[in-house]
């Protein structure tokens, strides 16, 4: 190779846990220029190394004398050309794995700051119409239009309104927003600054887990970094403690403002009394990050992308038991099928697949045979189903799904907030339940009922189908009397599971036939 070459290898946290940062040492210590660059989502290639637009992964440091000698073994051939990026449609990851993330030369270089100088050039009431005209939803759950959002906040009598950036990814399987920060800061910052201008508001707040402190470290600097460019826009870091809840909305502007990460009853909606009582947009990073996309290339080519009511590209990301995991951005509808078979290369076991869980630890699971509905917000709420954040968890058949429906029991038992009974004590109640189906209970040959003196049983003279139709009893009421979705989804993995996989929970389908949906 030549004698002095330009190596890029990914910053990303999870490129630095597989050890990215001794493989960046060992080339510079052989007199090479590196540069850290974000990640290109082939995660299971990391440490990926690039030089002159041919990739390398995952490299140790062993492979780095190989290398440098000729050596093609961990050669990918060109990055760009890999079946696992060439068959996305990157928007919002365009420059995933090619700038430097706090550089603003890379990112003015690839397009950075257009959308924010159309914006500047353009009406409030135009760049209203041409967010809500692209169709973007929100990414972090619910799918709420984006462009309603920011005229409910935008009509509100206030001077004073806010813009608020929910990046408390705390879904299992999730991490595109958290490659975001890491590696196109600018982009969130550009969008965010575009939202300030469309609505009236000069400041904005990125609330940031603590989880993530490269994230947290990116963002600040790329915050004093801009500082200039989007003036008179200013910009705030705020670190979250860990609670799952401060996902949640409202949760998340009680953490804000200094108080108890709990949730706020509706009326009054956030877009009219959310920060400190005022006016306030809160979306989640995808969906800010997309604007800039928008506005400088018109809604209309966002538009043309997805399907249904599901426009653009949505950011999915690989995880679990995957042989291919990473980040894959492609428009809306594309089946589980093609993403976990095909693109993911099925489980990294070896063993068949049983089920693979959507839109994070309250997301329902799907089985095998649903596997061909299309990647749609409708589809799969029609399905009872949820996308959320997209996050795809995959499992091979040595899964007991019982134990994963307890688990979801037990993850919202302990992040409930405790504000209302049927999260704080349905979720409680819901594990002691699973605890006894697990255990075997008093196994039952006759068919399922749906007894009302069940409830008055003590749980040792309780019959094991009767302990499924209490379960199913008590998820009916966390999903519509719980204040927000944590204790509302929770239900979903609990009866999917049970749904799809009755014999893990020790009853037959033919036994589960006449139970309450």
């Amino acid at each position: 190779m030549k004698d002095r070459m330009i190596v890029r290898v990914s910053a990303d946290s999870l490129a630095v846990a597989c050890g990215a940062d001794g493989v960046a040492a060992e080339f510079q210590k052989a007199g090479h220029e590196v540069q850290r660059v974000s990640s290109w989502g082939m995660h299971w290639l990391e440490p990926l190394v690039e030089i002159d637009v041919e990739g390398f992964g995952p490299v140790t440091l062993d492979d780095v004398a190989g290398i440098l000698n000729g050596d093609k073994g961990l050669s990918i051939g060109k990055i760009d050309e890999h079946p696992f990026i060439a068959r996305q449609t990157r928007l919002t990851f365009a420059r995933a794995g090619k700038t430097r993330p706090l550089s603003l030369k890379d990112y003015e270089a690839t397009g950075g700051w257009r959308g924010l100088q159309k914006a500047r050039e353009l009406a409030p009431e135009t760049i209203l119409e041409q967010v809500t005209a692209s169709g973007l939803r929100g990414r972090g759950g619910a799918g709420f239009p984006a462009g309603i959002k920011w005229k409910t906040v935008a009509a509100a009598p206030c001077t004073e309104k806010y813009i608020v950036c929910n990046a408390d990814e705390g879904d299992s399987g999730t991490f595109a927003d958290r490659m975001v920060m890491e590696g196109d800061p600018f982009q969130l910052i550009e969008g965010m600054a575009i939202a300030g201008l469309a609505v009236g508001a000069g400041k904005g707040f990125i609330y940031l887990r603590s989880e993530y402190p490269h994230a947290i470290q990116t963002m600040r600097a790329a915050i004093e970094a801009s500082r200039e460019i989007v003036a008179p826009f200013t910009l705030e870091v705020r670190v979250g403690a860990g609670a799952y809840v401060c996902g949640e909305e409202t949760s998340l502007l009680n953490s804000l403002e200094g108080k108890r990460g709990e949730v706020r009853a509706k009326p009054p909606l956030p877009a009219i009394a959310g920060l400190f009582g005022l006016p306030t947009v809160v979306n989640n990073v995808l969906t800010l990050a997309a604007v800039p996309h928008i506005i400088a290339d018109g809604p209309e080519k966002y538009a043309g992308l997805g399907l249904g009511r599901s426009r653009g590209t949505m950011p999915v990301q690989l995880a679990g038991n995957i042989k291919y995991g990473g980040l894959f951005e492609a428009g809306f509808g594309m089946s589980l099928r093609e993403l976990v078979e095909d693109i993911g290369g099925s489980t990294a076991s070896g063993r068949p697949i049983k089920a693979v869980q959507v839109g994070g630890p309250l997301g329902a699971y799907i089985p095998l045979d649903q596997f061909d509905i299309p990647f749609d917000y409708e589809t799969y709420a029609g399905a009872g189903a949820l996308i959320g954040h997209g996050g795809i968890v995959v499992f091979d058949d040595t899964a007991d799904m019982a134990r994963l429906a307890r688990f979801a029991m037990h993850f919202c038992a302990e992040e409930s907030c405790g504000k209302c009974t049927p999260c704080r004590i349905g979720a409680v109640r819901g594990r002691e339940i699973m605890d006894r189906i697990i255990a075997g209970n008093g196994r039952k040959t006759g068919p399922v009922e749906h007894l009302p003196q069940m409830h008055n049983a003590r749980p040792e003279d309780r019959s094991h189908v009767d302990e499924i139709a209490l379960l199913t009893d008590l998820c009916h009421t966390m999903k519509y009397g719980s204040l927000c979705a944590l204790g509302g989804f929770t239900p979903y993995p609990v009866m999917s599971a049970l749904r799809y996989w009755p014999e893990d929970f020790g009853l037959t389908r033919e036994l589960l036939e006449g139970a309450p949906a």
